[in-house]
């Protein structure tokens, strides 16, 4: 058992505007262009790390959507939608932070691309 992301114990203010409550994250960042979509892949000791419970905890906390999911050849995949900046920040920390416990030796990013609109109301885990 994983143990619970810091961020995920807290609570916190919500930082979202009182005119956009209701409509969603992705209602939210609908307002703000240009916005990109981009798949990636970590290598390393990515799997058995907590790696996809941490990686939707900063998915949410930066402000994007997506997925993420560990694959049978031990990488964990997965796609990032947001603002270009907060998909920027997501991209630095898969490559550089990840969970405590993991190991990135290095992450492969693929069909980046600026999108009109967001494929997904949230960040998930597949299975």
């Amino acid at each position: 058992m994983c143990p619970l992301p810091l961020a995920a114990a807290a609570v916190t203010a919500p930082r979202t505007p009182l005119r956009l409550l209701g409509r969603g994250l992705a209602a939210a960042m609908s307002t703000a262009r240009p916005l990109k979509s981009v798949d990636y892949e970590v290598f390393g000791r990515v799997q058995g790390v907590c790696f996809r419970m941490y990686t939707e905890d900063e998915a949410r906390k930066i402000g994007v959507v997506g997925w993420v999911k560990n694959t049978s050849k031990g990488t964990v995949t997965g796609q990032v939608q947001g603002p270009e900046e907060k998909v920027n920040s997501m991209k630095s920390w898969l490559s550089k932070v990840g969970s405590p416990s993991s190991r990135i030796d290095r992450t492969n990013f693929s069909n980046e691309k600026s999108i009109s609109k967001l494929e997904y109301s949230n960040f998930s885990i597949r299975y």
